[in-house]
């Protein structure tokens, strides 16, 4: 038995009403694994909604490499199982319960990542909704947070900052790297974005980067001719290996080494002199954990800062391709192949416009 939803015009009240279906489609998995073998397309029930609840659907989610590490049980906190896949997307309220303000109706709203973004529809609690800006399109919204919030802590939170401020970043062509391009520009930071081959540096020069350079050897004494011997203040490490080095050794006297990534999953060996000699500190920062530490109201301020310049058209997400749900299998193949742009999964392809 369908459930019914009604659709609210902002000038007329209730203009009609909208059938959600007893059952849905969901990516789930019940075991650990690589996501290939273990995630199935399963039909589920649509959850029944009561007293303070909504029910969202989601219009378009977005895959991060956390999403696999979820999956395949790698990541830090993992899910019980069996879960849905998925962190982060963008749906619509189309159903809410009884004490709720139904002019939320319609209203475009961030996914729960605790309970999974690759599903058609999910319940939630009023009270969490974030709310997400109107006239911005889905495909933007579903990849507006994590990796947007990821860039503005990197840029606030672990050196003081000023105008003109030379900062460094390896992996520059991710989806972290090119909101940090973006924010850099927005502070006056003179940023140096490392990336592997020179087609990934020309992809990023047209997207509005300036300093880009091949990640090699030769970056440190480059970044020292560049800045006339001071060094970087920042560096952003989201690679690992050889690469973490090179950000280390760009670094100018009490320069700070933040780590939010390892892609590249060899040893590092800490460079003892830039420790002793240039006080170089080596931080790291999980989104996650810093959430957790956040109240409901900072949270939302904190989000806040990240969607206004999205809503302002000032910075925007590269999307590399979009698949529909029941091809998510499609999906997680392009999403293992070097691009720039994040691969979405919606529930129709005319819902990430």
């Amino acid at each position: 038995m369908a459930l019914e939803s009604r659709i609210l015009d902002g000038l007329h009240g209730v203009v009609e009403k909208v059938s959600v279906p007893s059952f849905s489609r969901a990516v789930r998995y019940h075991e650990h694994g690589e996501p290939e073998a273990v995630l199935k397309l399963e039909e589920v029930p649509v959850p029944a909604i009561g007293a303070g609840e909504v029910l969202v659907e989601m219009q378009a989610a977005t895959l991060h490499p956390s999403d696999i590490g979820l999956i395949n049980g790698s990541y830090g906190r993992l899910r019980q199982l069996p879960a849905v896949g998925g962190r982060e997307g963008v749906g619509k309220v189309v159903s809410v319960g009884s004490g709720v303000d139904e002019k939320i109706l319609q209203r475009p709203v961030a996914m729960p990542d605790d309970q999974g973004a690759w599903q058609d529809y999910v319940k939630m609690q009023a009270d969490d909704l974030i709310l997400l800006p109107a006239l911005v399109p889905f495909d933007q919204l579903a990849l507006s947070i994590i990796n947007p919030l990821t860039a503005w802590r990197l840029l606030n939170d672990f050196e003081y900052l000023n105008e003109g401020d030379f900062i460094i970043q390896n992996a520059g062509n991710s989806a972290v790297g090119l909101s940090v391009v973006q924010f850099a520009k927005k502070l006056g930071l003179t940023l140096i974005s490392l990336v592997r081959n020179e087609g990934r540096k020309s992809e990023m020069i047209d997207f509005g980067a300036q300093e880009v350079w091949i990640d090699d050897d030769d970056v440190p004494e480059k970044a020292k001719e560049l800045t006339a011997g001071k060094g970087c203040v920042l560096g952003l490490n989201s690679v690992g290996g050889r690469s973490a080095l090179r950000i280390a050794r760009s670094l100018g006297e009490g320069g700070v080494h933040v780590t939010f990534g390892a892609m590249d999953g060899t040893s590092v060996r800490f460079p003892t002199r830039s420790l002793i000699f240039d006080d170089i500190r080596f931080v790291g920062f999980w989104l996650d954990r810093w959430k957790r530490k956040q109240s409901p109201a900072s949270l939302r301020n904190a989000v806040e800062e990240v969607l206004q310049p999205l809503a302002l058209a000032e910075i925007r997400h590269p999307v590399d391709k979009v698949f529909e749900l029941d091809q998510f299998d499609l999906a997680l193949a392009r999403n293992a192949e070097s691009r720039m742009g994040k691969v979405l999964l919606v529930r129709r392809k005319d819902s990430a416009g």
